[in-house]
């Protein structure tokens, strides 16, 4: 098996890697654990993108893609060959965001329009992914440098952290169209392993996103997860009153979420951290320290799987260790190894128009009050720098399943909310339907609120020939919508 490893932004040595691809490549050869596992001969190989990018603003992930895919080709064929000379089958472990980036690469070389083409990456283990974005992203470029624990320490440029920013549009578009993937039905089998440890050793506390609970200090196991919901919001004639906000438009789901077809291995590994030589998911592997290092063994699990049943029954192993993992941590800290979700909300009207001015309420209970939301539900709020029609709330998933009758909802006051042009409050429900219908443990769900753009009559007016000029210049709304589109 060709084994290739693509590393995080901006690092600039191989040392990243630790020891993990030797202590890989030397497990492997051991006996399989069982008889039903094929044995694995592992010729690793290297993928480095992070040296050539460090501090090049102008670089966008498309251009990265482009350059992981002459890369592959390089180094899996030979040097010079053409694009879309086939390459042989190979499989992938990736860092950070490295998974991004292999998870782009497929996107742009074998969407197939309806669905995924047959690849020859096989296996796709991804360690530590932001496929949903990093809080520290948002931090910016000054900051960025002096917290060691980003992505091994380096900075990366302006447009590869506007692509890691919670809520971007890239995220928006590339988890959406994973969705309409069957991966292992067209033999790729996409894994990820993270963690949920700090490393009070490795990081800088003077920021709090570096101590977050349900993260490994700098990428959240809800925004590593790529199990995900999609959810559309339309602002319909309905009405309905609220005891603590008053009337609002209501917001019905557009169908049922969206969520990928097949669940996709989601394994939270023990007393993993993001980065470093003591903790790290990848950099504390040794190949004297592998056998007591959970990852090594998950990776090559991971590895050994070589059809969709085995695919399966692997989701639901991953599942269980992840499962224990965050039991134990509960057990040994009470109050940590909570499971947590990131709801990531995109506010537009119905003209397609970006809606940045708005104040968003969560609410719960059977009176849908902000009043009635249990203690200590609520951990972060990031607005996106470059979209701010984008909010991410990031929540307490243990706390907010003991919210009374199971009910959720959310308020959006959006402005401008009178004159000429204007937008109505408005309020979607899940009642009967439960939490589960916008929140999961361990998983970020896209919510898309579309609002009524309602446009005054007098915007406009069509009057006969006077032979005096008329005067428009103080009209007022008049309080009746257009009613077309």
């Amino acid at each position: 098996m060709i084994l290739v490893f693509v590393h995080g932004w901006s690092v600039t040595s191989t040392a990243t890697y630790g020891g993990l691809p030797d202590a890989l490549v030397r497990q492997a050869a051991l006996p399989a654990p069982g008889p039903a596992l094929p044995n694995l001969v592992l010729d690793v190989r290297h993928i480095h993108l992070g040296s050539y990018i460090s501090f090049q603003n102008p670089v966008t992930m498309t251009d990265v893609v482009r350059a992981f895919d002459q890369a592959l080709r390089d180094t899996l064929v030979g040097p010079g060959t053409a694009p879309g000379t086939p390459l042989p089958d190979f499989s992938c472990v990736t860092h950070s965001t490295g998974g991004p980036v292999a998870r782009e690469w497929v996107t742009r070389m074998h969407d197939g329009g309806t669905g995924l083409r047959p690849s020859p990456l096989r296996h796709l283990v991804m360690l530590a992914p932001a496929n949903h974005g990093s809080p520290l992203a948002t931090l910016g470029k000054e900051r960025v440098g002096r917290i060691k624990a980003f992505f091994n320490g380096v900075e990366p440029g302006e447009r590869i952290l506007d692509w890691l920013a919670l809520g971007s549009a890239d995220q928006w578009r590339l988890n959406h169209r994973w969705l309409d993937y069957d991966p292992p039905a067209a033999g790729l089998y996409p894994f990820v392993l993270t963690g949920q440890t700090i490393d009070s050793h490795f990081y800088d506390f003077l920021n709090p996103y570096l101590a977050e609970e349900g993260s490994d200090g700098v990428v959240r196991v809800a925004g590593a997860n790529l199990n995900c919901l999609f959810l559309t919001l339309n602002e319909t004639a309905t009405t309905v009153v609220n005891g603590h906000f008053g009337p609002a438009g209501l917001l019905a789901p557009a169908g049922g979420p969206p969520a990928p077809r097949r669940p996709i291995g989601l394994g939270v590994i023990p007393d993993a951290s993001h980065s470093g030589d003591r903790l790290g998911i990848m950099g504390s592997v040794t190949p004297q320290s592998a056998a007591a290092k959970p990852v090594v063994g998950e990776i090559l699990r991971c590895l050994r799987v070589d059809s969709v049943t085995a695919y399966d029954a692997r989701v639901v192993e991953l599942a269980a260790l992840t499962t224990a993992t965050q039991a134990a941590v509960t057990l040994a800290k009470p109050g940590h190894g909570r499971r947590h979700s990131q709801l990531v909300f995109r506010i537009r009207d119905d003209q397609g128009d970006p809606v940045n001015d708005f104040d968003l309420y969560l609410l719960g209970g059977p009176a849908y009050s902000p009043d009635a939301l249990p203690e200590g539900f609520f951990v972060d709020r990031q607005r996106n720098g470059v979209s701010p029609n984008c909010l991410v709330y990031y929540l307490d998933y243990d706390v907010m399943a003991g919210l009374r009758g199971n009910l959720f909802g959310l308020r959006v006051h959006a402005r401008p909310d009178d004159g000429f042009v204007r937008y109505a409050p408005v309020e979607f429900r899940t009642d009967g339907a439960g939490l589960a219908v916008a929140l999961k443990p361990n998983e970020t769900t896209y919510v898309d609120v579309v609002l009524k753009r309602h446009v005054d009559r007098n915007v406009l007016r069509l009057g006969p020939v006077t032979p005096a000029p008329v005067d428009f210049k103080n009209r007022k709304p008049s309080g009746t919508d257009v009613d077309t589109p």
